[in-house]
């Protein structure tokens, strides 16, 4: 488990993110668990992360990123213009994770909220822990 990205599996807007990631790393570096799953919950548990981040972690080999930071990590790997996003981290975290912030808040209100998490088609399914 080299790379692994934590997401709400109830949440649409993270659903949404997780298939967008999906469809552009084409080097097939990420795996995923939703935060609600025996691996995301001993993810969590091993890495100390703080309860109240709840929305979006990568996981990468003994580091863990929360919000913006993980984010922006993620970008680094895409294909195409993502790339440039990286580029972002050089603005502080507090005024990258503010804005974060207010997208994570409202994620449910915004995007809408699932009973459940997604089930991956069988191409992508590997890619799930």
């Amino acid at each position: 488990m080299n790379k692994v990205i934590l997401f709400d599996g109830e949440c649409n807007f993270c659903d949404s993110s997780v298939q967008f990631i999906i469809k552009r790393d084409k080097k097939v570096l990420y795996k995923f668990a939703a935060i609600q799953s025996d691996v995301g919950q001993e993810l969590l548990r091993k890495h100390n992360v703080p309860a109240n981040i709840d929305s979006f972690i990568l996981v990468d080999g003994e580091q863990c990123h929360y919000k913006s930071s993980a984010a922006l990590r993620v970008c680094k790997n895409l294909t195409t213009g993502w790339k440039l996003l990286y580029c972002l981290l050089i603005v502080p975290r507090p005024i990258r994770d503010y804005f974060y912030n207010i997208v994570a808040k409202n994620r449910y209100k915004w995007f809408g909220k699932r009973d459940s998490c997604m089930l991956p088609s069988p191409e992508v399914k590997k890619r799930f822990l």
